[in-house]
C-alpha cells in the first residue's frame, strides 16, 4: 500500500502537537491543557487508523473482486485491524 499525502499530513500534524505537548511539558503549563492536547493527539492518531484500514480495505476489495474468499479474508483483515487499534 502507498500512503497518499492525506495520510501523511495528517502523521505530521499529529507530530506536531505531540512536539507541542512536549513544550507545554516543559513549560509546566496547567495539566488540563496538556490532557486536552494528549486527547486531540489520540483522537487524530484514531481518525489516521480509520483512513489507512479503509483505503487499504478498498485496494484489498478491488484486488479480490472476482474471489471471494479472498474479499472475506480481506475484510476480515480489515475488522481485525481496526479492533486490534482500540
Amino acid at each position: 500500500m502507498t500512503y497518499d499525502s492525506k495520510v501523511t499530513n495528517r502523521m505530521k500534524r499529529i507530530e506536531g502537537q505531540l512536539r507541542g505537548i512536549l513544550r507545554m511539558m516543559d513549560e509546566g503549563e496547567d495539566c488540563k491543557e496538556v490532557i486536552t492536547q494528549l486527547s486531540a493527539v489520540r483522537s487524530g492518531v484514531d481518525r489516521t487508523i480509520g483512513v489507512i484500514v479503509s483505503e487499504n480495505l478498498v485496494e484489498c476489495v478491488q484486488n479480490a473482486e472476482k474471489d471471494s474468499m479472498k474479499m472475506n479474508e480481506s475484510i476480515q483483515e480489515a475488522v481485525n485491524l481496526l479492533v486490534k487499534s482500540r
